[in-house]
């Protein structure tokens, strides 16, 4: 991602590229806090790395769109690029929304 994600956040913790298909991790929503600012003690923190990010935007249908996008990325645009998914966190960031949610345009950023 280019900048820091801003918005809500989905955020998929404990991604590891050399786990089995359906291998337990952690999903959480949440916010970007810089390392200045304190959670509430009730809530969980996760710190993301710094480094290069690939972020892939979707609009459309949510979260079909989404998953789609999700799924082409790990078997279309990994495969042909030198990149190389790192552990870490995927994050979603929703940049705009329906009220219901039905359609969004997000940004995912995947650690490489």
């Amino acid at each position: 991602m280019n900048a820091e994600p801003t918005g809500l956040l989905q955020v998929s913790d404990g991604l590891n590229p050399d786990a089995a298909a359906g291998s337990e991790r952690t999903y959480l929503h949440g916010i970007v806090l810089s390392t200045y600012t304190s959670a509430p003690d009730n809530l969980d923190v996760i710190e993301v790395p710094t480094g290069q990010w690939a972020a892939f935007r979707t609009s459309g249908p949510h979260p079909q769109t989404l998953q789609t996008t999700s799924a082409a990325t790990a078997t279309e645009w990994f495969p042909s690029n030198p990149q190389q998914l790192r552990p870490g966190p995927s994050i979603v960031a929703i940049l705009e929304r329906a009220n219901d949610f039905s359609t969004a345009t997000c940004e995912q950023g995947l650690l490489v």
